[in-house]
Order: structure tokens, then C-alpha cells, then sequence
């Protein structure tokens, strides 16, 4: 997917903005979050590490065309692994 860049400065107020006390912003629109939110919430582990990593040709080359964020991909197939065998009983 491509990011259009826009030339356009932004017409908002920042200086406004940052002026604003807490009690001033409006939370509204804003949903309410119960219990079920934070069961099913997700624990992110933090920072990455670069390693090095030995893949068969046919499998880089898969992840390759598949996404030019083929590193991010690989990372989410690992993970749904990972998850998957927690679960698992034993």
C-alpha cells in the first residue's frame, strides 16, 4: 500500500492544543471499556531483536512477493505459531 505524502500544511492549531488543560478535552466520543476489552486484550513483548535467520529459498522468496514487509510477515506467521502451540494442551 502507498502513503500519499501531502504538501498541504496542516490547518490544525497546535499551539491551541497544547494549551489545553485536561478537564478542557472532550472524551465523549470516546466508548466505554469493560472487562472483555482487556481479556481479550494483547500483551506486546516489546522491543525486536535482530538475529540472523536461515529460510529454504522457495520459502524467502514466498514471503518475498508476498509484501515488501516480508520481515513483519514472517514475524506474524512465527507468532500465530507460538500462540497456537501455548494453547496447546500438554
Amino acid at each position: 500500500m502507498k502513503v500519499k505524502r501531502s504538501k498541504k500544511r496542516s490547518r490544525t492549531d497546535l499551539a491551541r492544543i497544547d494549551a489545553m488543560k485536561d478537564k478542557e478535552i472532550d472524551f465523549s466520543d470516546i466508548p466505554k471499556l469493560g472487562g472483555d476489552f482487556f481479556h481479550e486484550a494483547v500483551w506486546w513483548p516489546g522491543t525486536k531483536k535482530q538475529i540472523t535467520i536461515r529460510l529454504d529459498p522457495d520459502v524467502l522468496a514466498y514471503f518475498r512477493t508476498s509484501s515488501k514487509r516480508y520481515q513483519t510477515t514472517i514475524n506474524a506467521v512465527l507468532r500465530k505459531y507460538v500462540e497456537t502451540q501455548k494453547r496447546r494442551p500438554g
